[in-house]
Formats: C-alpha cells, sequence, structure tokens
C-alpha cells in the first residue's frame, strides 16, 4: 500500500485554501490547514511524524511564515517547506531561504508550477 502523502498549508486567505484542497485532492495528497504561522506551529507539532510537506504563507496574521519557519526549523531541521509569496523581490525570497525554507513559489500561483515544486521536495515522480 502507498503511504498518503500530508501537506501542511500555513494560509489565512480562504480562496487560496480552495485552490488548494482542489489540486491537492485530485493528486491524492491530504492536506491540514493553518490559518496563520502560530496555528501552522501547534500544528506541526501535533503531527510532525505524519507532516511529509509545509506550504508556507509568508505573509499571516499572528505570525508570519519567517517566524513559523524558524520555529519548525528547531524542531524539525529536515522537513520541506515551500514558501509562498505574494511579493517575489529577491530580498524576500533570499530571506525565505535564509530562515530555513527549502524553495520558494509567487502568488498567482500556477498549479503546474505547485505540483512541480511539491513532487521536487518530496523526491516523487
Amino acid at each position: 500500500m502507498t503511504k498518503l502523502i500530508n501537506i501542511l498549508i500555513a494560509d489565512d486567505e480562504i480562496i487560496s485554501q480552495y485552490f488548494f484542497q482542489e489540486i491537492f485532492d485530485k493528486n491524492k495528497f491530504e492536506i491540514l490547514f493553518a490559518q496563520n504561522g502560530l496555528e501552522a506551529l501547534e500544528i506541526f507539532k501535533q503531527n510532525k511524524d505524519k507532516i511529509d510537506l509545509i506550504l508556507m504563507d509568508m505573509e499571516m496574521p499572528v505570525m508570519n511564515g519567517y517566524e513559523a519557519t524558524k520555529e519548525i526549523r528547531k524542531i524539525d531541521p529536515h522537513i520541506p517547506i515551500l514558501a509562498q509569496t505574494a511579493h517575489a523581490y529577491k530580498e524576500e525570497l533570499d530571506k525565505a531561504l535564509d530562515i530555513g525554507c527549502n524553495d520558494f513559489i509567487s502568488k498567482p500561483i500556477k498549479e503546474d508550477e505547485l505540483l512541480a515544486k511539491t513532487k521536487k521536495l518530496l523526491k516523487i515522480q
């Protein structure tokens, strides 16, 4: 039996959540949603042995994606984290990589690019 792939998606935008749900459902990924960075951190702590990838929005209320990523990295330095940002400036992208994200994707997100980056980080075909 093939192991289910579990993705934690931290994004406070409901439209984005629907978008991700549609894409990942049809590709047979299981999803956990967090509304902010603090919630993402708590969900990760409770499910760290089940989560295979984190899709982290960098701009969220309560705790942003940068802070959440730093905290998650203290718990697990190896979990793949894909940063998502509406700001595709080199400084923002460098900052995301510097704090521990493995890769980034710019909004608006394209389905084929999202799936390609996800599969690359998960090392699946």
